[in-house]
């Protein structure tokens, strides 16, 4: 029955999917989604202590992606919970160890900035490295920050310019405008100013916001037509 509410959910035929996961209520997975649903008000009316009920109870059992959306929770104080980074850090990590790729990330962050825990640099490097093994853009953009600075690993300009690339060839706007960067300035790669601004025009076009003024200052002094 939880195969053919996960269909209804995500043919968005959220009332059956409500209606089977409410019959499954003692199922993680199911306490989980509807958390989610009462969360974003899907099939039913909005209901954030609902949410954080279910969330809770599949949270008891380690269900890992309600250890993250409760930790999304409290890193916002969101939902009926108090701003906490020190649970959302520990639920975070939890997540992560459960193989939740974006906690992955998230805990990475926290650690480098020291959110709800203490900075630590090499952790922080490690978790992005998981996230960055299994495809999540964000991770290798920040792994490269990290190998670029030599915060928390050796600096290392070729594993630098691979991380902003993949990140780029994901089409991260971030990305796009650090890999810029790297051509501009010859780090890692051989120095390509016509490269560099190519890839600031798609980081501009892709919204990011330093990439736009550079671009619009180029425009400005007539150097480029965009």
């Amino acid at each position: 029955m939880i195969k053919q509410a996960h269909e209804a959910y995500n043919a968005k035929d959220y009332e059956k999917a409500l209606e089977l996961y409410i019959q499954l209520a003692d199922n993680a997975d199911a306490q989980t989604s509807l958390g989610f649903m009462y969360q974003h008000g899907q099939g039913c009316q909005k209901d954030d202590a609902k949410a954080l009920e279910y969330y809770n109870k599949a949270a008891e059992a380690k269900q890992p992606y309600a250890l993250f959306n409760l930790a999304i929770l409290y890193m916002n104080g969101l939902g009926g919970v108090e701003h906490d980074q020190f649970k959302a850090h520990d639920l975070h990590l939890e997540a992560a160890t459960l193989e939740v790729v974006p906690a992955m990330y998230e805990v990475a962050l926290m650690l480098e900035r020291g959110l709800g825990c203490i900075q630590n640099y090499s952790e922080a490097a490690f978790w992005y490295e998981e996230g960055a093994k299994r495809g999540h853009l964000e991770c290798y953009n920040n792994l490269g920050v990290l190998y670029k600075d030599g915060m928390g690993v050796s600096e290392d300009e070729g594993r630098c310019f691979i991380c902003f690339s993949k990140a780029a060839e994901g089409g991260l706007a971030q990305g796009y405008y650090n890999l810029g960067q790297l051509y501009d300035q010859g780090f890692g790669c051989e120095q390509d100013h016509d490269k560099a601004l190519d890839l600031c025009r798609k980081a501009a076009y892709n919204g990011h916001e330093k990439a736009k003024e550079i671009i619009a200052s180029l425009q400005e002094d007539g150097k480029i037509v965009f």
